[in-house]
């Protein structure tokens, strides 16, 4: 069995090999070398960072084999999200329409363009080159679901008030958190959860009593 690529993106924002297995695809442009199947020194070439369906009108990818858009895989949309991507308009369209009604809904303003968001979630991302952890807007078990905070240098995706921890091989059995250190999903999308926005999480989630 050939090494998984580094082509995994875990809520931190990173990208890493590992072979756990994702509900969706995406990218943020092409960053990778396909002769070696390997990243680039960069981590993205465009501000537009999606999140695509793995399945798409019965079309295949080889991954990373040319100079096409780096396939990147998230274990369920909340991780996405908190990596800092959006819905694409092409693949996800009914997703991607309802992501900025909320995000317009939650400001009281018109629908802003895809360079817009863009913009604004490309200044929520990082800081510095590092991922931004912004401060938490309540008290976690209160938050919508797929919002995803940290919490002691791991991240958990919030469900029916109860934290789930990622970790490589999926989704870990509801912790009790005493603290966070704050919240990966940028302010913007949260805003957009917690305007009605529900991005879908991996159904593990569901099997934890």
């Amino acid at each position: 069995m050939s090494a998984p690529l580094q082509n995994r993106v875990t809520p931190f924002g990173d990208i890493v090999a590992i072979s756990q297995r994702g509900l969706f695809t995406g990218n943020r442009g092409i960053i990778h070398d396909p002769a070696t199947k390997t990243l680039l020194n960069k981590r993205w070439s465009t501000k537009a960072w999606l999140v695509c369906t793995c399945e798409y009108k019965g079309r295949r990818r080889d991954v990373m084999a040319s100079r096409s858009w780096t396939e990147l895989f998230f274990l369920d949309e909340a991780v996405a999200l908190a990596a800092g991507h959006r819905p694409c308009f092409f693949c996800r369209r009914d997703a991607a329409k309802k992501f900025r009604a909320a995000w317009a809904g939650a400001r009281g303003q018109a629908e802003p363009s895809v360079t817009i968001m863009d913009a604004v979630l490309h200044s929520e991302r990082t800081e510095r080159g590092r991922k931004r952890i912004h401060p938490l807007p309540g008290p976690h078990s209160q938050l919508p679901d797929g919002t995803v905070v940290a919490a002691d240098g791991s991240a958990y995706t919030i469900a029916n008030g109860r934290a789930f921890r990622w970790a490589e091989h999926g989704y870990e059995p509801p912790q009790e958190l005493t603290h966070a250190d704050g919240m990966l999903t940028p302010p913007s999308t949260f805003m957009a959860l917690r305007a009605g926005y529900r991005p879908i999480l991996h159904p593990m989630i569901g099997t934890f009593r």
